[in-house]
């Protein structure tokens, strides 16, 4: 994670536009498509992977599609000074796809991938066993409103810094 923001321009947005409509894209691709230079669109991609800006180029995976229909949302209350045992015990059971420590009355917000309700429910009763948590509380997702995103946020208008690259400095890429 790096420890200042980096600021975005033009070219950096277009990159991650680009590489999120065609993740399995090239930099020689991608270069194409943004008419820069290769080296350009390497140098950009090495400073966007070292800031850690860009986390991975892993597929995204649908949980339903690869057979975990029933997910849910789940609150932990956990005892004080708890978070370090609550992250280890989550991180041991594969259900648990992500997990955040929140401000409010729980702790920790959890998600949760199951095959069926039963599965679901023997994953609760495997957290239960916890002697770190003092409550959960768990409701169903019953479908996706808003999919994960970042796109829309990091477009939004703002100060952004001038690019260098010729094709950006007018604020577009040249239509052709």
């Amino acid at each position: 994670m790096a420890e200042q923001p980096v600021s975005l321009d033009e070219l950096d947005l277009a990159l991650l536009t680009t590489l999120r409509e065609q993740p399995r894209a090239g930099a020689l691709e991608l270069s194409r498509l943004l008419r820069v230079a290769r080296a350009t669109v390497s140098a950009r991609l090495r400073r966007l992977e070292g800031a850690g800006v860009i986390t991975g180029y892993g597929p995204d995976v649908d949980l339903a599609a690869a057979g975990y229909p029933v997910q849910a949302f789940v609150t932990l209350e956990i005892a004080q000074g708890a978070l370090e045992q609550i992250a280890q015990e989550l991180e041991a059971i594969p259900g648990v796809v992500e997990a955040y420590a929140t401000t409010g009355t729980g702790d920790v917000l959890c998600r949760i991938a199951a095959i069926s309700h039963e599965d679901l429910q023997a994953t609760l009763l495997l957290l239960n066993h916890s002697t770190a948590i003092d409550r959960s509380t768990s409701v169903i997702c019953l479908s996706t409103v808003v999919p994960r995103r970042v796109m829309p946020l990091l477009s939004q208008p703002r100060q952004r810094p001038a690019s260098r690259a010729p094709a950006f400095r007018s604020g577009h890429p040249q239509d052709q």
